[in-house]
């Protein structure tokens, strides 16, 4: 496993060295929520990572205290982080947990540099930093201790229910700072979500963290994501999702379109054609172009969802009201009139 990759610091040109062997302690336990997961524990040597510039993202900071997930969900866009590592992007990454274990003190000692200018942190933006993994290790606390002490502002992006053992910390940190908390709730059809996001609370337990944290003060929108063609893109789906995010409090909802990137990709459609095997060759048609859906599909679902959010009273924050759309939507399997269009138009978090 090569593990210069866990850093900001580059490897030197044709140097595949490895951390010694004492700076990875490799652990695994016995209990039934743990079974068949091996962690690897590290101490990086940093954990503030810039967004390289062309990135799309909102944010120039991140903070990734875990590489893999146990959410195991099968489209996750970070699985080909693993190969950087010599691991698979398939069963490595849902098992094989990287631990980062002085996140916490890492991150104090350089908000405290005097290079740094109290930019905004993202979190979850990877992997969830909330994760199963979290209970056990408790990153988190420390990491928002940080950030609260210096005042920096952050944002926080889960599908786990974990966050709450952290509200206290949470609320703490909003009345000094800017704190932003989104969780990620692509579909409320519990069938599709145990085949999936096999590792994830379900859609209802994170709605009830929605719940709280508004009721707590804390505002917390829902990154509606994945939408999954073919399996949860159905108008009644939309709008049962919708209508559950709003019945929560979320302050805003962002529809996202499942995208397969390298990794990912190969991940899912493995899967799909286990499951789906029928919907294997519309996916093909469907991601000809790449990792993302046409274009005309992207904003079909959008508009479609943001018009929903308008009819139960919520919406994505700075939105310019969409145009209303009352026509069935047409098969996705059939293109618009015209050549379609490849190129993406959205925001990729997940």
């Amino acid at each position: 496993m090569r593990w210069d990759h866990l850093t900001e610091r580059p490897a030197p040109a044709g140097d595949a060295a490895l951390f010694a062997a004492s700076a990875v302690t490799t652990r695994t336990f016995d209990t039934p929520e743990f079974r068949g997961i091996t962690f690897h524990e590290v101490r990086a040597r940093s954990i503030l990572n810039r967004v390289p510039g062309a990135s799309r993202m909102p944010f120039e900071w991140t903070v990734n205290p875990y590489r893999g997930c146990t959410h195991a969900c099968v489209y996750c866009f970070a699985r080909k982080t693993h190969g950087y590592l010599d691991l698979d992007t398939g069963l490595d990454f849902d098992s094989q947990i990287v631990v980062k274990v002085n996140a916490p003190e890492l991150l104090r000692r350089q908000l405290a540099s005097r290079q740094w200018q109290g930019a905004h942190v993202a979190m979850g933006t990877n992997v969830d930093c909330y994760q199963r993994a979290e209970g056990r290790y408790r990153l988190m606390p420390g990491i928002i201790e940080a950030l609260r002490d210096r005042a920096n502002p952050f944002s926080i992006l889960t599908k786990g229910t974990l966050v709450l053992r952290d509200l206290d910390l949470l609320v703490q940190a909003s009345e000094v700072t800017e704190v932003g908390i989104s969780v990620s709730v692509g579909f409320v059809d519990t069938a599709l979500w145990r085949t999936v996001e096999p590792g994830t609370p379900s859609p209802q337990r994170r709605l009830d963290v929605v719940r709280t944290l508004t009721d707590h003060g804390i505002g917390c929108g829902v990154l509606m994501a994945p939408v999954i063609p073919f399996l949860g893109d159905e108008p009644e789906q939309l709008r049962a999702t919708v209508a559950a995010i709003a019945a929560a409090g979320a302050t805003s909802v962002t529809p996202l379109v499942l995208h397969l990137r390298p990794g990912a990709r190969e991940w899912f459609m493995e899967w799909l054609a286990r499951h789906h095997p029928r919907l294997v060759p519309r996916y093909e048609r469907l991601y000809a172009a790449g990792a993302y859906a046409p274009t005309w599909y992207q904003r079909r679902i959008t508009r479609y969802v943001h018009e929903l959010a308008a009819e139960f009273g919520i919406g994505p924050a700075d939105r310019a009201a969409p145009r209303r759309i009352r026509r069935p939507a047409p098969e996705p399997d059939a293109l618009p009139d015209g050549r379609p269009e490849h190129e993406p138009t959205q925001l990729t978090l997940l």
